[in-house]
């Protein structure tokens, strides 16, 4: 089980927050949160993560000072390993695309989504190497695809093959991890990668990689915070509270992506023009789930669901607890 170690994002907030004027949430203007009973005393939310999901951009907004419970971080590589933790209850709440999301609660995860995030569908991209002789998506036809089983990087090769007139049948999917796939993509062990994020930044601006297909107009582009039902009766608060700290940090790095980009990129061990590039694409913004939310998920879960990566249609509306909407931040 991954833990995280002493947050280098924490020592790198103290560091920057004078020059670069990341305490302004800490220092009184996060917005209030609804009245709500107190926490009980030591509680612990245990938060699974991905690269670049919450911790990073909590800490760089500085508003985690005063929490009234615990957090105990858990990082994961992917979302895959991070839902599987929520399954087993090895966390309470955990954040991942939609497309994993769905994957997961159609499997049995004993878990409701509890928040919403909104980000660009063009920052989940199918890439080939430079060189590569293929162009568009119709050049896939008999190529081999690195990508990770019920990722948005699985749900973006399926929409773009069924819309240019192609079956998963026409191409190899080899399911990797973003790292293996990376490697296998660079070794030619693969034609190409479909992936998000860092991911994708690092490819085109490192690597040389080349774009072929985008989410856009494919892809919702909603990525969930979820809980497991045991955190959501017995953490409710803790979890709200959560959910308006993360909500309101995230519209923090919007107004200061740059400022962001520079310590997460300082963090995480990246150029900083990689950072920029990857939040200037994404432009994450927490959503209230409502029915536009709760359409965009029952349009993804039918398509899992149309393609056989799930084994019946999933109610779109029944996953969801949409009574965190009231601690998002007015």
């Amino acid at each position: 089980m991954p833990t995280s170690p002493t947050s280098r994002f924490a020592r790198l907030h103290r560091r920057h927050t004078l020059a670069l004027g990341l305490g302004a949430l800490a220092a009184g203007l996060l917005p209030p949160l609804p009245a709500r009973a107190a926490i009980p005393a030591g509680t612990v939310l245990r938060v699974g993560d991905q690269k670049g999901g919450s911790q990073s951009v909590v800490e760089a907004a500085g508003i985690l000072a005063d929490l009234p419970y615990r957090i105990e971080w858990s990082q994961f590589p992917a979302a895959a390993p991070l839902l599987e933790a929520l399954n087993a209850g090895a966390i309470d709440t955990g954040y991942a695309g939609d497309a994993p999301t769905t994957f997961a609660l159609a499997a049995g995860t004993s878990a409701r989504i509890i928040a919403a995030v909104r980000s660009n569908p063009h920052s989940t991209t199918i890439l080939v190497p430079g060189a590569s002789a293929i162009r568009e998506v119709a050049d896939l036809k008999g190529k081999t695809i690195g990508t990770g089983r019920g990722s948005i990087g699985h749900y973006l090769v399926l929409a773009a093959l069924k819309a240019n007139g192609l079956t998963p049948g026409d191409v190899r999917i080899a399911f990797l991890l973003p790292s293996d796939a990376k490697s296998a993509l660079a070794a030619g062990s693969i034609d190409a990668w479909s992936t998000w994020g860092i991911y994708v930044s690092q490819a085109l601006l490192v690597d040389g990689a080349r774009a072929v297909a985008t989410g856009n107009g494919l892809m919702s582009g909603l990525s969930y915070q979820s809980a497991t039902l045991d955190a959501i009766a017995g953490k409710r608060d803790a979890l709200a509270d959560f959910v308006h700290r993360t909500a309101a940090a995230r519209l923090w790095a919007l107004r200061n992506s740059d400022g962001y980009a520079d310590i997460w990129a300082k963090a995480v061990g990246v150029d900083p023009a990689i950072a920029r590039h990857t939040f200037g694409v994404e432009q994450a913004r927490p959503v209230a789930i409502d029915g536009s939310v709760i359409a965009d998920q029952q349009a993804t879960s039918d398509l899992w669901r149309e393609f056989g990566i799930i084994p019946a249609r999933l109610d779109a509306g029944a996953i969801f607890d949409p009574g965190f909407n009231s601690a998002l931040p007015a």
